[in-house]
C-alpha cells in the first residue's frame, strides 16, 4: 500500500513538473508570437517609407540630405528588426532595435516639418493617402509593442517566481526583454495635417 503511495506522489509531481515546464514553454512561445505581430506592423511602416519619400522628391529636390537620412534610418531600422526577430526578447537586439526605431521617428518628424513648406506636396494625393497610412502602422506598431511587452512580462514572471525559477535556470529559459521606446512619454506619433 505504501508503495502505491509512493508511486502517485512520484506521479503528481512528475505533473506537477511537466506543467511548470509546459508553462514556461507556453510563455516563451507566446511573447515570440506577440514579437512576430511587431513584425508584421513595423515592416509595413519601412514598406510604406520609400513610396513616400519617392512622392516627395518630386517635390523637394534641394532636400535631398533629408530624404536620404529618411532612407539611411530605414536600412538601419530593417537591420535592426532582422536582428530582433532572429531571437526575440534578446537584450541587445531589442535595444538595437528601438534605437533604430527611434532614429527612423525622428528622421520621419524632419520629413513631415520640412513638407510644409512644400504646399503641392502637402495637397498631393498620395501623400496624404500614405501619410494616413504611415500612422494608421504608427498605432497598430504601438498596440503590438503593448501585447509583446505584456507577454514578456507575463513569461518573465513566471520564470522569476518559486518554483518556476529553479526550473528556468534547470532549462535554460532566458529571461526576455521588454521593447521599450526611449523617452516614451516625449516621443510622438509623427502628425500631418494637409488642409
Amino acid at each position: 500500500m505504501s508503495m502505491i503511495v509512493l508511486l502517485v506522489i512520484l506521479a503528481a509531481l512528475a505533473l506537477w513538473v511537466v506543467g511548470i515546464y509546459n508553462g514556461l514553454v507556453a510563455g516563451r512561445n507566446g511573447y515570440k508570437n506577440a514579437f512576430a505581430q511587431i513584425d508584421v506592423q513595423l515592416t509595413r511602416r519601412y514598406d510604406l517609407i520609400p513610396n513616400l519619400v519617392e512622392t516627395a522628391k518630386a517635390y523637394m529636390k534641394h532636400e535631398r540630405e533629408t530624404l536620404e537620412a529618411v532612407i539611411q534610418a530605414r536600412n538601419s531600422a530593417v537591420s535592426g528588426l532582422s536582428a530582433a526577430k532572429s531571437n526575440p526578447g534578446d537584450a541587445a537586439a531589442m535595444q538595437q532595435l528601438a534605437g533604430a526605431d527611434n532614429a527612423l521617428t525622428q528622421t520621419l518628424g524632419r520629413l513631415f516639418a520640412l513638407s510644409e513648406a512644400y504646399p503641392d506636396l502637402k495637397a498631393n494625393q498620395n501623400m496624404m493617402q500614405l501619410s494616413e497610412e504611415l500612422t494608421s502602422t504608427e498605432n497598430k506598431v504601438a498596440f503590438a509593442r503593448q501585447a509583446y511587452n505584456d507577454s514578456v512580462m507575463s513569461y518573465n514572471n513566471r520564470r522569476e517566481m518559486f518554483p518556476g525559477s529553479i526550473f528556468a535556470n534547470m532549462f535554460a529559459f532566458l529571461p526576455a526583454e521588454l521593447l521599450k521606446i526611449e523617452s516614451e512619454q516625449k516621443r510622438e506619433v509623427p502628425k500631418v495635417q494637409f488642409t
